[in-house]
Order: C-alpha cells, then sequence, then structure tokens
C-alpha cells in the first residue's frame, strides 16, 4: 500500500506493459518534490507488486522509465520534504505534458 497514493487511485491504473502500444498514453497521476526540481508523471503501475511504475520523469534530464514507489516515498528535497501528489493534475496525455515542458 502506497502512502503517496490512495489504493482506489492505484486500482484504476493501467497494469505494466497494458499501454505499450499506446502511440500517446495518458499520464494520471502526477508527484513531485515542493523543494527540488523533480516530477514523476505515473502512466502505468505494476499489479503484481504495486509499487514499479513506468511514467515520465523530469529532473536532470527528462525521460520515459521505471520507477517504485517505495523509493519515492524515502526521498525528501533540499528541504527535507517528501515527495508529494499534485491533487489538482487531471490525466493528461504524455505529448501535452511534454509540449508544456518546452514552453
Amino acid at each position: 500500500m502506497s502512502k503517496l497514493i490512495p489504493q482506489s487511485l492505484l486500482n484504476s491504473l493501467p497494469d505494466l506493459y497494458e499501454t505499450e502500444d499506446i502511440k500517446d498514453p495518458i499520464c494520471h497521476i502526477k508527484l513531485f518534490t515542493p523543494d527540488a526540481n523533480w516530477t514523476w508523471y505515473i502512466i502505468e503501475l505494476s499489479k503484481a507488486d504495486a509499487t514499479t511504475c513506468f511514467g515520465y520523469v523530469q529532473g536532470l534530464e527528462s525521460e520515459l522509465g521505471y520507477f517504485s514507489l517505495e523509493e519515492l516515498e524515502s526521498i525528501r528535497g533540499s528541504l527535507g520534504v517528501a515527495v508529494e501528489r499534485d491533487l489538482s493534475f487531471k490525466p493528461t496525455s504524455l505529448s501535452k505534458i511534454k509540449e508544456d515542458e518546452r514552453e
């Protein structure tokens, strides 16, 4: 069970590899560090372990990749603030996230 994301929301995410043939997948959840410049957009979540995610990461570089909710729960920014979920984030296409990043 994740401290960052309610179980009901986790259950609604596509399983790993479920969207791999979709050209422009949906980013369902946005996680971020309030005191650092890192953001994670979750596209898929492993139903097997409920911690492994696939999504878009904006940090030192921006890239698609895998990350762990357990690891994100242990991260603290430079001021000691934990990773948070953006409660106002609405599911958005990956292309829109990338477009907004360029602006």
